[in-house]
């Protein structure tokens, strides 16, 4: 269908719609904010006209009408991060879709005070609710003593009591690479884990044991860093291997630095040392090896925390839980297990121990 000469270069509204579409402004209305009691017929053929005409409602109009700002305030902790980073960008788009704005306010290292200044920044804009992404425990501690009493949802792991929550299965994505590697034959796999505040990183240590212990596998060493590539490659070019035979790293960054830090030393991934990451950044695909590594749907997770906030402002008080299953993503950097190289005298040489001049980075530690 042609755009209507008559509508002229006004904006079209919501009258136009309803009359090309052979229906009241009212059915418009109805389709617009997803209400019942309109046939699949009537809606399809009022959302065809919609998208021909390339009518948008008027939100402040809609805002006024519903007492509602039709905003929601983010409070992003971790911003620079890639799953952070992803979950906000995925949860614009859906807002976006929605016919929701987005006002995000990033908090740093110094949570308490950045927590209560992003809190006041948001709620002084008139949202109508708040997503927190990617927190830490230091942080849901501080927004608990706000009492905001706005619909809150929390993008975390697990249930929580105070709020709403929505997360990928982090427990559950640790597993999944873990029984990946013991599946080909590793005995030993090592842990490089993510800042022991933050929610993701204890779920993934704790899917780590858990798959280790449920298939009588040696617990491997664990050393507690941060998220980036640097922690990962000042432990590849320094650690003996020893009987380790691969590396499960808290986030696709650190197994990055991993294997650069063995290529510098001539070991070779997958041959040598297999290694999966976490989280399937864009330049996973793309690096040498390409990285095996554990996908989290960031776009279904962003949707599914706008039902969550929906649900909330729509009067859902019960806090619920809604959770993402997470997908193993096979690439090139793991292989099946080498077996021990013998030394003359029959002992293997495959033993784990760092050299004394090996730290993790800063604010680091081993565990």
């Amino acid at each position: 269908m042609p755009r209507p000469s008559s509508l002229g270069r006004q904006r079209p509204s919501i009258y136009d719609v309803a009359r090309l579409a052979g229906v009241s402004h009212q059915t418009v209305s109805r389709v617009i904010n997803d209400q019942p009691n309109v046939s699949r017929e009537t809606r399809t053929r009022v959302l065809r006209v919609i998208d021909e005409i390339d009518y948008a409602p008027n939100m402040t109009a809609r805002a006024l009408a519903t007492r509602r700002a039709r905003r929601i305030g983010v409070l992003i902790d971790g911003p620079v991060q890639n799953g952070p980073n992803s979950t906000l960008r995925a949860f614009e788009k859906a807002a976006r879709e929605a016919g929701y704005a987005v006002s995000a306010f990033s908090i740093g290292d110094d949570e308490a005070s950045q927590m209560d200044s992003g809190v006041m920044e948001l709620v002084t804009q008139g949202i109508d609710a708040l997503c927190v992404i990617a927190p830490r425990e230091s942080s849901l501690d501080v927004l608990r003593d706000q009492m905001t009493g706005l619909p809150t949802v929390v993008i975390k792991a697990e249930a929580d009591p105070s709020w709403h929550t929505v997360g990928v299965d982090q427990r559950l994505g640790a597993r999944l690479a873990v029984q990946h590697l013991i599946d080909l034959g590793h005995r030993t796999i090592a842990h490089l884990g993510g800042p022991i505040d933050w929610f993701d990183a204890r779920d993934r240590a704790q899917g780590w044991r858990e798959c280790l212990a449920a298939a009588g596998a040696a617990q491997g060493p664990y050393v507690v860093g941060d998220w980036t590539s640097d922690f990962g490659f000042a432990f590849g070019r320094s650690v003996e291997l020893g009987q380790t035979t691969a590396v499960f790293a808290a986030n696709d960054q650190i197994a990055l630095g991993v294997i650069h830090g063995l290529h510098g030393r001539g070991i070779r991934v997958p041959e040598d040392v297999s290694i999966v990451g976490f989280d399937d950044s864009v330049d996973a695909r793309h690096v040498l090896p390409p990285l095996t590594t554990v996908r989290q749907r960031f776009a279904s997770l962003g949707e599914l925390a706008l039902q969550q906030i929906i649900a909330a402002i729509d009067g859902e008080t019960e806090p619920s839980h809604a959770g993402i299953e997470p997908q193993l993503i096979v690439r090139e950097s793991t292989s099946m297990a080498a077996a021990d190289v013998l030394t003359a005298s029959g002992a293997s040489r495959r033993r784990w121990y760092p050299p004394t001049s090996w730290h993790p980075v800063a604010g680091s530690r081993s565990a």
